[in-house]
């Protein structure tokens, strides 16, 4: 790979993504921006390109956490610093790996020094080297959590905290923040998403024109990176010079009463969490101000911040996705604009004109969206709802043919479904497990290669050897037996694999749309606690795997809206599906321990022994010490207790729908399965 960057001038299209890019770079307090957008998008390419139009910076020699001169920090721990000639060098960019652990974030005691030598020394982490340059996540969705949160927090107070280690560091960290992120490999979290000061969507362009001239370029960099850098050095050096000079400006921007009484209208009037969005939407305006070399704050200034600001703070549930009402945005900032007449009390032209829509609601055009009461809960009118049965497909017919589909209830906070025991996957927030993260538990030997030393406990262990070793001064005499690696006590994220009954026994319209709701629920829990999802679906003759184990828990929401109901059950197609797939992942992440949850009445249909069947593709999960949850979807008068027959098979609880919403319970699994354990010592 050549080292000659690709020139950001040349890189096709993307007007938003180039913008927010600039923006950052001219001011930083505006928090970064966060990129999303499908495979091969160039999106790494750009992020990479702007670091090389950042101005250079001054810093004091030698200093590790690039102080500048001019205004050098306090509490730098490399300082206090001595006046001295600057040294100057490009601004950094620092690329963060996705493995990436918290130590090298925000550094660490340097341990080599302090049992060499004695030395109590730190070392500093990424954060002190993209001091006053540029942070770059790619795929900052698949970090963990709580290294999320720690850049972001660096990033919004630009100051990097450490405490460990008998180790206590404060150093300034103040960087352009820049994350990257295809959503087809899940979500960030609604509360991280927040703390990035912008988001834009890109996607390929559909021109064809367009896509052959990115293709040329491509090409011609590959074939010679410095002569195509050349031929565009013109152009890089005169967007370089535009930041500086929008740099100098920004200080002296004006942001009016009136464009603050727009920012935080438009922000009240798209229900924003707190008040972060208004803050970032003025810095940005600012920002977009000083950029077009202005020193005050304009109405179009106001709306391009909120394109840019509001739309991935408007989701108000985890599978919306981002987005912004373009119409009600003109309508606000139309109603808060300065009129140049006093307004009519009954109708003036600030409510009728094209820009803010008639007094119906409507656009441009006088149609428009449908008036806010045409549908309490803002969605089209529905067509009226079906008899029970109807729509379903006769027996036999496999599902096929037009079957109907019921929307999914509210979503709500479920129970917390455990797996039991201590596990080794990947940090998330369901079971618990050894991880990275977490507090320290104990100390043990290391096994393999040594990655978290725990210092105390190889101090103790090497203490009382050190006469017999012959020490004679304060570094300590190490024998590889000495050294203890700490176990950490966390919680790791499981594969939840939903299998769910979609035949003619569940097809009646209020009730899928209760076991949809509560499935949504399960789905929503698993997208907080960072799991891996699957959905297989059983109705007709077969069992389908509607979606193969992913991190996108929006993609598994999207499926169970769109499934529909009818025919047949085979029960034991599902649990033999379930089987086969779980035997798959297991090969593929051995880690990860799987979560079954079983979503059905407990019918089953296809032959005089299909419920024997289902028993005994109970029994093959069963034996495998499988996590299960049995969602108990029966209802009405007469019971006939087959889904909590199917649950006995599994080993596993049976909950109903209106336990799930249960709070304060104790994990369900882990009680079942130590009292199946209790049943076999007995």
């Amino acid at each position: 790979m050549s080292d000659v960057r690709y020139p950001f001038t040349a890189i096709v299209g993307m007007a938003d993504l180039r913008l927010g890019l600039l923006l950052n770079a001219v001011s930083p307090a505006v928090g970064g921006v966060l990129v999303r957008g499908e495979k091969g998008t160039a999106k790494s390419t750009m992020v990479r390109a702007l670091a090389g139009l950042l101005p250079s910076i001054a810093t004091v020699p030698g200093c590790r956490f690039a102080c500048d001169p001019a205004a050098a920090d306090p509490q730098c721990p490399d300082g206090p610093h001595a006046p001295e000639p600057a040294e100057r060098r490009p601004a950094h960019l620092v690329e963060l790996p996705v493995g990436v652990s918290e130590d090298r974030i925000v550094g660490s005691l340097d341990l080599e020094r302090a049992l060499a030598e004695g030395v109590k020394a730190y070392e500093p982490g990424l954060l002190a080297k993209a001091h006053r340059g540029v942070l770059y996540i790619d795929e900052v969705n698949l970090l963990q959590d709580h290294v999320v949160d720690l850049l972001l927090d660096a990033a919004a107070m630009g100051r990097s905290y450490v405490e460990r280690e008998g180790v206590s560091v404060r150093h300034a960290a103040r960087f352009l923040l820049v994350g990257t992120m295809n959503p087809e490999e899940g979500e960030l979290r609604p509360q991280l998403l927040d703390r990035f000061g912008l988001t834009v969507e890109i996607a390929a362009t559909r021109d064809p024109g367009e896509r052959a001239d990115v293709v040329r370029r491509r090409l011609a960099y590959d074939a010679d990176p410095a002569g195509f850098a050349a031929r565009y050095a013109a152009d890089e050096r005169a967007l370089a010079e535009r930041i500086t000079a929008a740099r100098e400006l920004l200080p002296e921007v004006v942001l009016t009463d009136l464009a603050l009484r727009q920012i935080t209208a438009v922000c009240a009037a798209f229900e924003v969490d707190g008040l972060r969005a208004d803050i970032v939407m003025a810095r940005t305006a600012v920002a977009l101000a000083a950029w077009d070399g202005r020193t005050e704050v304009l109405e179009e200034d106001v709306r391009k911040a909120a394109q840019l600001a509001l739309p991935h703070r408007r989701r108000r549930n985890p599978f919306d996705a981002p987005g912004l009402d373009e119409e009600q945005l003109d309508r606000t900032l139309a109603e808060h604009s300065q009129p140049e007449e006093p307004t009519d009390p009954e109708g003036g032209p600030e409510g009728d004109g094209p820009e803010g829509g008639g007094p119906d609601g409507g656009g441009p055009d006088g149609g428009g969206a449908p008036a806010p009461g045409d549908a309490p809960d803002g969605s089209a009118a529905s067509e009226p709802e079906p008899p029970a049965d109807a729509g379903v497909p006769p027996q036999g017919t496999g599902g096929a043919g037009k079957a109907p589909v019921a929307s999914a209830g509210d979503p709500y906070r479920t129970r917390l479904f455990k797996v039991p025991g201590t596990g080794k996957g990947a940090q998330g927030r369901r079971s618990p497990a050894e991880t990275d993260g977490g507090h320290t538990v104990r100390a043990r030997r290391p096994q393999g290669t040594l990655s978290r030393l725990h210092l105390s406990a190889t101090l103790r262990a090497a203490a009382p050897h050190q006469v017999a070793r012959g020490r004679d001064s304060r570094a300590l005499v190490l024998r590889r037996d000495d050294f203890r690696e700490q176990v950490r006590q966390g919680r790791e994220s499981n594969l939840v694999l939903f299998v769910v009954d979609a035949s003619g026994s569940m097809a009646a319209r209020q009730r899928m749309t209760a076991v949809k709701g509560a499935v949504m629920s399960l789905l929503m829990d698993a997208y907080q606690r960072r799991d891996k999802i699957g959905m297989i679906t059983f109705r007709g003759s077969s069992a389908e795997l509607a979606l193969p184990p992913t991190s996108s828990v929006e993609v598994g929401a999207a499926r169970l809206e769109q499934l529909p109901t009818g025919g047949r059950t085979p029960l034991a197609a599902g649990l033999l599906r379930a089987h086969e797939v779980l035997r798959v992942e297991r090969m593929r992440d051995p880690h990860r321990r799987p979560l079954l949850m079983v979503v059905t009445d407990g019918r089953a249909t296809g032959g005089r022994d299909a419920l024997a069947q289902a028993g005994r593709a109970a029994g093959l999960l069963a034996g495998q010490g499988l996590a299960s949850v049995v969602l108990d979807c029966e209802s009405g008068p007469v019971r006939l207790g087959l889904a909590r027959t199917l649950a006995g098979q599994l080993n596993a609880p049976a909950v109903t729908l209106d336990e799930l919403r249960a709070e304060g319970v104790t994990a369900l699994v882990h009680a079942h399965r130590t009292v199946g354990h209790d049943r076999k010592a007995a």
